[in-house]
């Protein structure tokens, strides 16, 4: 069962929608908005809550989110589903991805949409592989649904563990796509595979001119399985790498750098390769989703169970967050309304799910800075 409150608030009247096989919820509750202060120039539109508030709880392995013409469109990894939430709340299917093979870490994983919202690009594991899809988006907010697909780029090596999967538009408008190492770390450090990267395509998957590489997609290399990525208003691309066995990685990301991986967890690449601008034990991390508003970057931590606040100006400093308050953190992203949300992780086979898990938190981020 799925539960939504006003997607543009974090707090209003909820409905109930369906999906094409019954009702999604037939009794949500509701939130009664705050009364607007005289002179209020947004008297529709509350600030963000300052103590997480539920968006929407009820779903099952989610893994990522993405905004198009009003709404928030939600992946599910192993139902293949994406759904759509409304500005009033709706909760509804969209439509479901053909070909997603869910096992382990795979499945339907991280989705972008293109500036001007009028295409929706999905990561998903195939039978031959990872793949990059793109599907127009039809239809109104609240009534979306999606075109037949075009591939991106497809070939991307996959394995029940470290299958990337975070995609995101850069600001010079290129696909950037995280891939993992598919259980073979010595791909990574392989300029011709494009698995343990960081590739760059364009929204057709040609490769841009500008690459590091000739002719290829790889914008960066030696990444053991990359989970977020973003960048700050200057332009500074920043990405969270899961470690192995020592330490999870914070990254500044250049344009043909070589992390590292395998040959080095962490620190002490010495000149061949760049270092983290932070880490940590992998038990305190396991670094998923990350997100900058502002002069902060957000991250959603799975093993650590923490939101972590880390100063762009200062990378090798943070915050710690909800430790333990909402389990496995997947994903965050800043919403329409300024808001910070943060997508639980708990109903993927590693966590232990509480009563409405998983969920899709909403916060203010200057409640949660570094």
């Amino acid at each position: 069962m799925i539960a939504a409150v006003l997607l543009t608030a974090c707090a209003g009247a909820v409905s109930t929608g369906c999906t094409p096989g019954g009702p999604v919820d037939s009794t949500p509750s509701a939130v009664a908005p705050p009364a607007a202060e005289e002179g209020s120039a947004s008297p529709t539109r509350p600030p963000p809550p300052a103590t997480p508030t539920d968006v929407v709880t009820g779903l099952a392995a989610p893994w990522s989110i993405a905004f198009a013409g009003g709404s928030a469109l939600v992946s599910e990894r192993d139902s293949a589903r994406i759904l759509e939430i409304t500005a009033d709340g709706e909760v509804r299917e969209l439509g479901a991805v053909a070909g997603v093979r869910h096992g382990g870490e795979g499945g339907l994983l991280g989705i972008a949409t293109a500036p001007g919202d009028s295409a929706l690009f999905v990561y998903s594991t195939a039978d031959e592989g990872n793949r990059v899809q793109r599907f127009a988006l039809l239809d109104e907010a609240g009534e979306l649904s999606l075109g037949d697909p075009d591939t991106v780029i497809d070939g991307i090596p996959r394995s029940s563990t470290h299958n990337g999967g975070r995609i995101a538009f850069g600001p010079d408008g290129m696909l950037f796509v995280t891939t993992g190492d598919a259980g073979d770390p010595t791909a990574a450090q392989d300029p011709s595979s494009l698995a343990g990267k960081i590739l760059r395509v364009t929204a057709d998957g040609g490769v841009p001119e500008d690459n590091p590489f000739d002719g290829s997609p790889v914008y960066s290399l030696g990444h053991r399985n990359v989970q977020g990525i973003a960048w700050t208003d200057e332009g500074e691309m920043f990405a969270s790498e899961f470690g192995q066995n020592r330490l999870d990685e914070l990254n500044v990301i250049v344009a043909g750098g070589n992390y590292g991986w395998p040959e080095v967890e962490g620190s002490g690449g010495g000149d061949r390769f760049v270092d983290p601008v932070q880490e940590w034990p992998t038990d305190r991390a396991s670094p998923s989703g990350i997100a900058i508003i502002g002069d902060t970057l957000y991250l959603a931590n799975l093993r650590g169970r923490v939101l972590r606040a880390v100063p762009t100006a200062q990378p090798d400093e943070a915050t710690d967050y909800f430790e333990g308050e909402f389990g496995r953190l997947r994903a965050v992203t800043r919403a329409p309304d300024g808001a910070l949300w943060i997508l639980t992780g708990n109903t993927d086979g590693r966590g232990d799910p509480g009563d409405g898990d998983d969920r899709i938190l909403a916060v203010d981020p200057a409640a949660v800075r570094g």
